[in-house]
């Protein structure tokens, strides 16, 4: 009886030492899930925010390569567009993208239908980092179109690329259903989208609406000569160190881009293909920029910066398809031949005369096409690999047919990411075009946009004072007589004279200068005539030696008795101009630029 009990009890307690160590194991897979979805989440997010940044390294790049007048117009594109992208994509963007469908439908296919404003989304995460995809993706076409652009427009493409273009594109080549993801399936021979972090989705699809917007939207006022012109003019950027910081944060983002397209950390082999990732895409980046360099060189004679940045950009691009595939060695092969494209497509641009000033079609679309066409070729399982592997009999004719297909899979995915960037936004911008918000008229670009559009003057000239003696009267060094009754700027140079009577005296001079005979001529330099030359559409003026001679213009020797500057006066001599030519003096191009 005793033993039966003995019997019993240990049954017993075996049973409930089972039952919790089920338990327990249940809580542990638990909390291993709810582990790997927090670091996932929580990579996936910081990956984000890097990204993010970006948009600030658009921000700098592009408005360090427009010209001052237009600093503020381009910064606030570029802050609505993080703002105008979210809104859309978390309204309607989200759902066409990723938006389950029924199984076996033909819509889903093309196009996700479900979802809309994130109705039953607890994937935050993967929104938030799609998010930042769109907005580069919108961001990319206001480089192209930079100085010149309707802000009407702006916003219109902005909304219309984040929440449809885009997303549709993410749909068919990321999400599951899509066609491209699905590809073809034909005896041993199956094919999908291999693109890891959208140098299609992403960087072809702004760049080939970049190309569409520039060439509908027509170059710059004095970008390109005219009949009577010999040479193009290149409009110079305000600033090359804005650019340069601009350039330098998005090569950082690019790591981030590219790396955190992996999706995943917790898996074992993830952080490997992370690290792969980030090197294979600065590696690329690296021999765009050199190869670029180095032939920029050749013909040119120069080390150029600014240029040497897009290419290091174009590598970057076209690493995005493969940088989790290829090994390192391949990146090499992948960022000389961005180099190249980047170069060939930024020369053919010129030569078509299509304006695009950050040169956003070469250094997107000739990237993205390049990185899709690549890493069919380099991958492991390429084509490169495939002829290899024939050659020494370790594989079949069947892997090489395997690879051949897969590239022209993915050269089909690329026309028709084009096919629908173009075919989307081509009415969009004819709309726009037709109702004329389009494009700024003549007078507002040649003009600047900021102040007529924003009220806001990226450098206000009266934002560069100081507060010394602004509004009270001064001691003029080793005098201890006062100026009564003048508001004077105390300066080093000429402490004697305030700044209002320096450039008084400067306006009267500048325009008439004295050669050795004695003569007067008009300067015909941009640095004396800065309102007649101020902007690059007038340089060619310069260049005309008799230019501003006129018919009976004739020289009088004048004298002027100037204000009382201490207890004495003095007395200067000036020279006026008389002219029977008043259209020179009312000409609207001559005397140009926006009174702040």
């Amino acid at each position: 009886m005793v033993g039966e009990l003995v019997e019993t009890s240990k049954d017993l307690i075996i049973a409930q030492l089972s039952d919790h160590v089920r338990q327990m194991e249940e809580r542990l897979d638990i909390l291993e899930s709810n582990e790997n979805v927090n670091e996932n989440s929580f990579f996936m997010c910081s990956m984000a925010l890097i990204i993010f940044l970006m948009q600030c390294g658009f921000a700098f790049l592009e408005a360090g390569a427009v010209r001052s007048k237009n600093t503020t117009n381009i910064l606030i594109k570029n802050l609505l567009d993080s703002c105008l992208a979210v809104i859309g994509y978390y309204c309607i963007g989200w759902a066409f993208a990723y938006g389950p469908g029924t199984p076996g439908s033909s819509w889903n296919l093309f196009i996700g239908y479900s979802q809309f404003f994130l109705a039953g989304v607890d994937n935050y995460s993967k929104f938030f980092f799609q998010y930042v995809f769109a907005a580069t993706s919108a961001t990319i076409v206001s480089g192209a179109v930079a100085e010149r652009c309707e802000f009407a427009t702006y916003i219109t493409y902005c909304t219309v690329i984040s929440s449809f273009v885009y997303p549709v594109i993410t749909h068919w080549g990321w999400a599951d259903g899509g066609w491209m993801k699905n590809g073809i399936q034909s005896g041993n021979i199956h094919t999908t989208y291999i693109d890891n972090a959208g140098s299609g989705v992403v960087h072809l699809c702004g760049g080939a609406i970049s190309f569409l917007a520039a060439y509908m939207m027509g170059p710059r006022h004095g970008r390109f000569a005219t009949e009577d012109e010999e040479e193009s003019i290149e409009i110079k950027g305000h600033s090359v160190p804005f650019a340069a910081l601009g350039g330098f944060i998005l090569m950082f983002g690019f790591l981030a881009f590219n790396g955190g397209s992996v999706a995943e950390i917790v898996k074992p082999g993830d952080g490997p293909i992370v690290a792969l990732a980030m090197t294979n895409t600065i590696l690329s980046g690296a021999f765009a920029a050199m190869v670029f360099l180095v032939i920029h060189y050749i013909w040119n004679g120069k080390w150029t910066l600014l240029l040497t940045i897009n290419a290091c950009l174009a590598g970057m691009v076209a690493a995005c398809a493969g940088c989790n595939k290829m090994m390192p060695w391949g990146s090499a092969f992948v960022g000389v031949g961005a180099g190249l494209i980047y170069l060939g497509l930024s020369k053919m641009m010129v030569k078509l005369r299509i304006d695009d000033p950050l040169d956003a079609f070469a250094v997107h679309a000739g990237g993205g096409f390049w990185g899709l066409i690549a890493v069919c070729i380099i991958a492991p399982d390429g084509v490169a690999y495939s002829i290899v592997n024939v050659i020494n009999g370790s594989k079949d004719g069947s892997a090489v047919a395997q690879a051949f297909a897969q590239l022209g899979w993915n050269l089909v995915c690329a026309i028709a990411i084009i096919t629908w960037s173009i075919g989307i936004m081509g009415p969009v911008f004819s709309f726009l075009k037709v109702i004329s918000k389009f494009r700024v008229s003549y007078e507002v670009e040649t003009k600047g946009l900021d102040i007529y559009k924003h009220g806001e003057a990226a450098y206000p000239l009266h934002a560069y004072g100081h507060g010394w003696d602004e509004f009270e009267n001064i001691k003029t060094e080793g005098s201890d007589k006062k100026r009564p009754n003048t508001h004077v700027r105390k300066m080093s140079v000429h402490q004697e004279i305030s700044m209002e009577e320096l450039a008084e005296a400067y306006q009267r001079r500048s325009s008439v200068a004295f050669d050795l005979g004695g003569n007067t001529k008009r300067k015909h330099s941009l640095y004396t005539n800065p309102k007649q030359f101020e902007h690059p559409e007038h340089h060619h003026k310069a260049k005309q030696r008799n230019h501003f001679t006129r018919n009976k213009i004739t020289p009088v020797i004048a004298t002027k008795i100037d204000e009382t500057l201490d207890e004495e006066s003095s007395t200067e001599s000036t020279i006026t101009i008389k002219s029977d030519d008043e259209h020179y003096r009312k000409s609207p191009e001559i005397n140009s630029g926006w009174k702040e």
